[in-house]
């Protein structure tokens, strides 16, 4: 007779605590994970160096956002190097995120890389070790992780190699996390890239989804919520569509909510400029997004919130981080 191995009880009710507060009502994910280079691309923008420094002053300047932000934000995925860094006052990021009763997260992927025997698609390194690193992270306190795959529609992809492989690697990160406590958001990132129309993009999306859920399904692997990324819409794109997600009528099995990177930095980023007196004026471009992307996942969200760069187009091509 087969059996299988099942979380236990107390872990299903700590993953699902977790999962729901996340996706609690009126609340998303602010996604702070950019690597160094991707980070080092957004203060050129700026101009501002690409130094530690100003990368930790940068990411203080979101998480001390005024008391507002708890209203609006459940969790921040965080990059490796942000988890050890700290505030002005000596406060850890991880320490801050939790007093103010936001999750931390961590992302946990290390990257694309080639997928061999495919027309230049990729799949996503970084399982050999993911056991012990959740294990770590979870006593530096994460309680969700990030991991990303990335497909490609052209002519013909994404392959059913490439699908399927992303399918199982997606499934097996989640297993690992969830093993060691951590609530995994499976992401498998079809790029917008391309000049096909909505209907193929449909027709990709399904069954990039259905071979996902039943790698996740295969895999035994504990399911409780959605989130949404921006995927290089403007910031007033972002919360507008997400508002008209969750405005439909039918029946939503899961909360819809964000898990938004770009979409709540960029006007920020942009009032910022890496001026000490204008942090002021970063934080509540921030919160401004913040509160707009809270009531558009209520499906409450009534349109023109300006900012610094609401309106600007944060498509990349190619996009990796």
């Amino acid at each position: 007779m087969a059996h299988f191995s099942y979380l236990s009880d107390a872990q299903q009710a700590e993953l699902k605590k977790t999962a729901e507060a996340i996706v609690a009502p009126g609340k998303g994910i602010l996604a702070a994970d950019e690597s160094t280079g991707t980070m080092g691309k957004r203060l050129s923008n700026i101009g501002v160096e690409n130094t530690e420094e100003n990368r930790r002053i940068y990411r203080q300047l979101l998480f001390t956002s005024d008391k507002s932000m708890e209203n609006y934000i459940s969790g921040v995925i965080l990059f490796h190097e942000t988890l050890f860094q700290k505030t002005d006052d000596g406060t850890n990021f991880v320490t801050l995120l939790q007093n103010r009763g936001i999750i931390p997260g961590i992302k946990v992927d290390k990257g694309v890389i080639d997928l061999m025997g495919t027309d230049g698609e990729c799949t996503t390194q970084g399982l050999d070790d993911l056991g012990s690193r959740c294990a770590e992270y979870y006593k530096l306190g994460c309680r969700f992780a990030k991991w990303r795959c990335v497909l490609k529609i052209r002519d013909l992809t994404p392959s059913p190699l490439s699908i399927l492989e992303n399918a199982n690697v997606l499934a097996r990160y989640a297993t690992e996390c969830q093993k060691n406590g951590i609530v995994p958001i499976v992401e498998p990132e079809i790029l917008p890239d391309g000049d096909h129309d909505l209907e193929r993009c449909q027709k990709v999306t399904e069954k990039v989804l259905a071979a996902v859920y039943k790698a996740l399904s295969d895999h035994h692997v504990y399911l409780e919520g959605i989130t949404f990324l921006s995927g290089g819409q403007s910031e007033e794109e972002a919360s507008i569509h997400l508002d008209a997600l969750n405005k439909y009528p039918g029946k939503k099995p899961w909360a819809l909510t964000f898990s938004y990177g770009r979409a709540l930095q960029a006007s920020a980023l942009k009032a910022w400029a890496g001026k000490n007196e204008a942090i002021k004026a970063g934080q509540d471009e921030f919160l401004k997004r913040a509160k707009a992307n809270s009531e558009a996942s209520l499906g409450k969200y009534g349109g023109g919130v300006s900012g610094a760069a609401a309106a600007e187009t944060l498509f990349i091509k190619d996009h990796a981080y």
